[in-house]
């Protein structure tokens, strides 16, 4: 049983850990956090010229034709620095969700644009109930002469601020899955967005719709079938954001190693004791069995194959690993991590945030009960 990189992704993990090293370090993520926009046009041209906002999109459309699991390597690397900006909301929820939902004419017009970074897009979906399922969705569209009318809150729409369309989930009928989705302009007419403070710095959103007009083209897929759609964006989502834990909690990993390695204290290094080495050695443990499970759903989902119970394990356990991996690294640098000045806090903060992202914990140990027949 392979379970490792074949030559074209182990390339691409290389060059993307030789670009993200060069052009992301922390003094650029600690300058984004305090930037307005939470990321510089500079890096964001960078990326697209890597070819990254295009990687997974088929050639017809301006991509490369990579699959899922490809990109999955390139978010780990990306988590690993916590790379700034709108690469993940673009491509995953946005690029994706019009990929899998569009029309010919749709796709060839958009996904182009993405790919050369000229388009950021993102996916408004959840609401202030903060539920995940399709009775989540209450904002609505109704038929209006030639086009749509939609009104209703967004609630945590990632990089709104910054985003030039929004894919608007809205709720068309009185089924429970009656759900369409919209490519609303983001400077549309009765579209207010604002700005919420977030405990990662990561630029999420209150997007309102106060009788938004959209002409009939606006419809992405077929009216009333979005939801089939959005399940698997959230799928996607989710182990999109497991690849990026996963690289977060490597280097939080290998950070702490070196320190305690480099740390003395009763005249030896703190990676002599016994209490820290079991702390590296847990957290080890935690990084691999994450990388795997992370990587089993994606290449299932890569593969068209069915990943409902494998998305939802990985999900489940990467969200607390990484919260562990994170706890054990603020355990063995003492107070140090918990500076400001210090990294680990940087790692701690986004472990928070990506734990609640496309379900929490609990919400996917309930999927996981389900899928096993309980």
């Amino acid at each position: 049983m392979d379970l490792g990189l074949n030559e074209a992704q182990q390339m691409l993990k290389n060059s993307a850990r030789e670009f993200l090293d060069a052009e992301c370090p922390t003094t650029y993520v600690r300058e984004m956090e305090e930037d307005e926009r939470g990321y510089s046009p500079e890096m964001w041209r960078k990326v697209a010229e890597q070819g990254w906002l295009g990687l997974i999109f088929p050639e017809q459309y301006g991509g490369f034709g990579m699959n899922f699991l490809d990109l999955s390597i390139l978010l780990e690397e990306a988590g690993r620095v916590m790379l700034p900006g709108p690469m993940f909301s673009t491509v995953v929820m946005g690029g994706m969700t019009i990929l899998d939902a569009g029309s010919d004419e749709q796709k060839q017009e958009l996904l182009p644009q993405i790919g050369e970074g000229q388009l950021i897009v993102t996916l408004a979906l959840t609401e202030p109930s903060a539920r995940w399922d399709a009775l989540g969705v209450e904002t609505s569209a109704t038929q209006s002469g030639d086009g749509w009318t939609i009104n209703g809150t967004k609630l945590f729409v990632p990089n709104a601020h910054v985003s030039d369309t929004y894919v608007v989930a809205a709720r068309t009928g009185d089924g429970d899955r009656d759900i369409s989705l919209f490519l609303v302009p983001s400077n549309a007419g009765g579209v207010s967005q604002t700005l919420l403070k977030t405990i990662a710095s990561d630029r999420q959103s209150e997007v309102v719709l106060n009788n938004v007009g959209v002409p009939a083209s606006a419809l992405l897929g077929e009216a009333n079938k979005g939801w089939d759609t959005i399940e698997k964006v959230l799928a996607w989502g989710a182990i999109g954001k497991c690849a990026e834990m996963v690289g977060g909690a490597q280097e939080v990993l290998d950070m702490t190693v070196e320190f305690a390695k480099q740390r003395t204290q009763f005249g030896r290094p703190i990676g002599s004791f016994q209490a820290i080495q079991h702390h590296c050695a847990n957290m080890a443990t935690d990084v691999e069995g994450s990388r795997y499970i992370t990587y089993q759903a994606a290449w299932r989902l890569s593969e068209g194959l069915p990943a409902q119970q494998e998305v939802a394990m990985a999900k489940a356990w990467v969200s607390d690993a990484y919260r562990r991996v994170c706890a054990l690294g603020h355990q063995c640098h003492g107070a140090i991590g918990f500076t400001k000045e210090h990294n680990m806090q940087l790692y701690s903060r986004r472990a928070k945030a990506a734990e609640l992202a496309f379900g929490d914990t609990d919400h996917h140990l309930e999927a996981v009960a389900e899928a096993i027949g309980l």
